[in-house]
């Protein structure tokens, strides 16, 4: 009798990972509000190196992405040794998970975090741990509650999807102060560019003084890379060689880190899509405080995006249709905890006026 290949038992535990939406039910396009890209889309510097680096199609990327690690550390100030890059930063959550846990141990992170870290932890055979959060927020003390014998990676996301909560260093300083120095710590900095400048070096200090932080960054989000796939991480000489040795080969494409180098020399780009986030997120605020009648609240963000709870006469459903029906996509998480909340992200000026429209007539409100 002839038996069909069976997978391993943890991998069946995982629920893949499903990306923002960007049609509706009924096929139409719609203005993706549900990924977190930036709306003022890429550097002309980036776009124009994607271009020239066409010509190159036919031959395999450098390995080591040596000149993008050079760019990234002479503008962080780092070590260019001390830098690995990614096929997005996702691929480096995953090896982190993998380098450093396994069958019989623990993965930690806050509840309402990033759904790949459940998904890393279970790749490997570890199992995911869920700490308490507060308020929507990763709470210090819960976590360092939650740490058991068995933990070999705690993951904080800060600022945190899909929360949009983000803690101060003090707290991210705490956080790393209470854990075993075998613990790798994985401080994932996705929208850390959206945050005041004055707080966005916390991770590259913990990563330069500890042998036990990585800090992971990526290109999708504010440099308006998403579609070349492009992370990276800083953290101690051991942390880097483990994520070099089981990563791909040849995990970042010749576009990927030619458009990547260009971007990071476009830091114009970078401010200006700060502050426009910043002003539109701001104002989203407000106008959704003001339906606060309603049930409307939103959680505060440090992030591009926007997490707005329904906890009156109108659902989360309802306004997801409803915005839907007016041409946007949002981020809608019916079947988890956060089922009465959207994750909507900032868009144009323009755009975030349509939103509000279509919240205050689904609130019953007149224009």
């Amino acid at each position: 009798m002839t038996r069909a290949p069976a997978p391993k038992p943890y991998i069946l535990g995982i629920h893949a990972y499903v990306p923002g939406k960007a049609t509706g039910d009924d096929g139409r396009r719609l203005v993706k509000l549900s990924a977190n890209e930036n709306p003022l889309g890429t550097s002309d510097h980036a776009l124009a190196a994607l271009q020239a680096a066409r010509a190159e199609a036919a031959s395999y990327p450098d390995p080591d992405a040596l000149a993008l690690r050079a760019a990234l550390a002479q503008l962080n100030n780092l070590n260019a040794d001390r830098i690995v890059c990614g096929t997005g930063s996702d691929e480096l959550l995953n090896l982190a998970a993998q380098g450093f846990a396994g069958s019989g141990d623990e993965v930690l992170f806050s509840r309402h975090s990033f759904a790949v870290y459940d998904i890393a932890a279970r790749r490997c055979g570890a199992d995911p741990i869920e700490a308490d959060d507060r308020d929507f927020t990763a709470d210090v003390d819960a976590i360092l509650a939650a740490v058991t014998d068995r933990t070999r990676v705690v993951f904080l996301a800060n600022p945190n999807n899909p929360t949009g909560t983000w803690l101060p260093p003090e707290e991210v300083r705490r956080l790393h102060a209470g854990l075993r120095s075998d613990i790798v710590f994985v401080l994932d900095e996705a929208y850390a560019e959206y945050c005041d400048p004055a707080f966005q070096s916390v991770g590259f200090d913990l990563a330069a003084a500890h042998d036990n932080v990585l800090v992971t960054r990526t290109f999708s989000k504010i440099y308006g890379l998403a579609a070349e796939r492009v992370g990276w991480a800083t953290g101690a000489p051991g942390l880097i060689d483990v994520l070099n040795r089981i990563r791909g080969p040849f995990n970042v494409t010749v576009s990927g880190q030619k458009a990547a180098i260009a971007a990071l020399s476009d830091q114009d780009f970078v401010k200006a899509s700060r502050l426009h986030n910043t002003a539109e997120r701001a104002r989203f605020v407000e106008a959704v405080s003001a339906l606060g009648n309603h049930g409307l609240s939103a959680v505060p963000s440090e992030a591009n995006f926007v997490l707005v709870r329904f906890d009156g006469d109108v659902s989360a459903a309802d306004a997801h249709r409803a915005l839907g029906q007016a041409g946007y996509a949002v981020r809608h998480l019916p079947l988890g905890a956060l089922s009465q909340c959207l994750r909507i992200t900032i868009g144009t000026s323009d755009d975030m006026a349509r939103v509000v429209a279509a919240l205050r007539q689904v609130c019953g409100e007149t224009a």
